[in-house]
């Protein structure tokens, strides 16, 4: 079912983007929350199904890699692609548990369309009241809008994985991190 909605329409504006995978998202979390909870495969599949048409998995990575993209191989390139974004999927899948759309609200664009990059701006409304901005950064591709950032609070999970990566890489080569992130994504996940 997820697989005939989650192909994002080209003509989308970078708001239209976030906003139907939110709603997407929310959509499948109310009706199989419990089933979800309980089968992290399914999740992953879920978050899949939704996030991976909309993101810009090799954008996100180059990022990520920052100098150390430059002198990458295409099998260590594509190798880090695939595990990054795994990781992401499983790092991630339980706060996506907790999603509820009408604690979110996607504030009115404001960039500027012929702009090959932007930014959606949301609020998540927390349940002591306070009110988180959640930012996506937006890049525009020939088949549309796709993210490849989320700030929350102002810190961004590229800027926080390339310190992470960049201090590993140093440490013990591209190779050692892109197994590492390997293992942690073909790692069971715990029920």
């Amino acid at each position: 079912m997820l697989g005939l909605l989650s192909s994002p329409a080209i003509a989308q504006s970078p708001n239209d983007v976030v906003a139907e995978a939110l709603n997407l998202l929310d959509q499948v979390i109310r009706t199989r929350k419990e089933e979800l909870s309980n089968d992290k495969h399914a999740l992953y599949a879920v978050i899949d199904d939704v996030l991976l048409p909309r993101f810009d998995r090799k954008f996100a990575a180059q990022l990520v890699l920052a100098r150390h993209w430059r002198t990458a191989s295409d099998d260590q390139k594509t190798r880090f692609i695939e595990a990054f974004y795994a990781t992401l999927v499983h790092r991630y899948a339980d706060g996506v548990l907790q999603f509820h759309l009408d604690k979110m609200e996607i504030l009115s664009f404001r960039g500027d369309e012929p702009e090959k990059r932007t930014v959606v701006k949301t609020t998540v409304l927390l349940d002591d009241g306070t009110k988180v901005p959640v930012h996506y950064a937006m890049v525009e591709r020939p088949r549309g809008w796709l993210m490849y950032d989320v700030k929350i609070e102002g810190i961004s999970y590229i800027r926080n994985f390339r310190a992470e990566f960049n201090s590993e890489i140093n440490a013990t080569g591209l190779d050692a991190v892109i197994h590492r992130l390997e293992a942690e994504a073909a790692a069971e996940p715990e029920e």
